[in-house]
Order: C-alpha cells, then structure tokens, then sequence
C-alpha cells in the first residue's frame, strides 16, 4: 500500500540533489508533501524535479543555493512563509566531508568551510525554520547525523566528527526547548549507504555491497509521521527497529 503519510504537508529537504537528500526529497514527494528542495546544484535539482514529476505529476519548488550563505536561509524561510504559510517536515541532509587527516593537519580555510556547512549553517537553518514550524499543527525535523564511533572522537575523522556531535547538541537543545509544542526532532544516523561521501572516505569498498538511500526512506517517513511520537535521541538505520543508541 502505499505511504501518503506527508499528503498535503509542506516538507523541506537539504542535500537534495544526490544520495540521501534525493531518495528522501522523492519518497517525501511519493508520500504526498509539496517538497522545497535545496541543494548547490542547479542541475541536480532540475533532475530530481523529472524524476518527482514523472512519480507523482507534481512538481518540486527548488531552491539552489550554498547553505553557508546564512543571509539566503533567511531569505528562503521568507519565501517559504509568502508562498505556503508554514512547514510541516524538514529533512536536514546537506553536509560535507571534509579531508580525512589528523586533526594538526587540517588548513584553516578546509576546516572554516567543514564548520560552515555543517555546524554554522545548521544553527541558521533552526533559526530560520523553528517560526515556521511553529505554524504548523505538527511539525516534525529529521537531521541527519553519523556514527558514535565518529562522534566520540576517531582517528582522522576529527574535524567532520566535531561537526556532527555539535550539530546533535544543537538539535538535542532545541528539541528539548520546543518540548511544550507539537513540534518533533529526531537525529538519524543511517550507517553504511551507496553514497558520493562514503566513496570518498572509503575509496577501496565496493559501493554495491551497501544499500541504496532509497532504502532509509521508511524509516525516515516514520519519524515525520504527524500523528507519531518520533523517538528523541539518534536512531540507527541498521537496527530492526528505530531505537536510541
């Protein structure tokens, strides 16, 4: 049967011009939500819209731009509150990697940039949805986050494992402030997937031994779930069931 859990929301998806980003902006868009989709690139954006129109006869609203523009964050929740009047789903996917290098070696403009995208624009994003959400009878955020291993401090994995742990407090924090209202957060943490970031950091590994993004989007339609609880803390793809961890 399928999901039309997200019909007639308004639903916001960073990243959405490959991997993660785009299975979730599609499966959204599957599940009924008007998606606003947001990614750097243009191209890729206007690709995911075929691929929505072809699935659904609907069109995406597509915003192409760099999230650690925060002055275009304001100006997208602006357009956002003219156009629609609210948010409903928000799907926070947008990151970068980074080099994977010992935490001396890192360049001050490599590691400005990672910290931009990452933690600053995050922060911006909260600011700029947490209103318009606000409007919404039951507002739910999923932000992607990544493993403990990382977040506790590996090897090489310094930098972009400072970032997440940030990016998990500050969405902890504001969770716990919006506790009183209907609005919901929930961190994922998808584990190994078929994405351009893994190939990177794992150049060696054969990408079709992972799954596919498409296959977090069940998951990810269950934590948006309007009339759920999501679970508060991170969740693990890789488990059976969705659980802290």
């Amino acid at each position: 049967m399928t999901d039309l859990s997200q019909q007639g929301r308004i639903a916001l998806v960073t990243g959405a011009s490959r991997g993660i980003g785009r299975a979730c902006a599609l499966g959204l868009a599957k599940a009924g939500a008007q998606v606003i989709a947001c990614a750097r690139s243009k191209a890729g954006l206007e690709e995911l819209d075929d691929e929505i129109f072809a699935a659904t006869g609907r069109h995406a609203t597509l915003v192409p731009f760099d999230l650690s523009d925060g002055e275009a964050i304001d100006r997208l929740s602006a357009v956002i509150l003219e156009r629609f009047g609210r948010l409903d789903s928000v799907v926070h996917a947008a990151a970068v990697l980074g080099t994977l290098t010992p935490v001396t070696h890192h360049e001050p403009k490599d590691f400005d940039k990672v910290i931009a995208v990452n933690v600053t624009a995050t922060w911006r994003l909260l600011r700029a949805i947490e209103p318009l959400m606000r409007l919404s009878p039951s507002g739910r955020l999923v932000v992607f986050t990544t493993g403990a291993s990382v977040t506790k401090g590996r090897a090489f994995w310094g930098l972009y494992g400072a970032t997440k742990a940030a990016v998990e407090t500050l969405v902890r924090a504001w969770a716990d402030e919006l506790d009183i209202t209907p609005i919901r957060a929930a961190l994922l943490a998808p584990g190994a997937m078929r994405t351009r970031m893994r190939a990177v950091a794992y150049p060696g590994e054969d990408p079709m031994s992972l799954p596919h993004p498409s296959e977090i989007v069940p998951l990810l339609l269950e934590l948006l779930e309007p009339t759920r609880e999501p679970p508060a803390e991170t969740v693990a793809f890789h488990r059976e069931k969705a659980q802290t961890v």
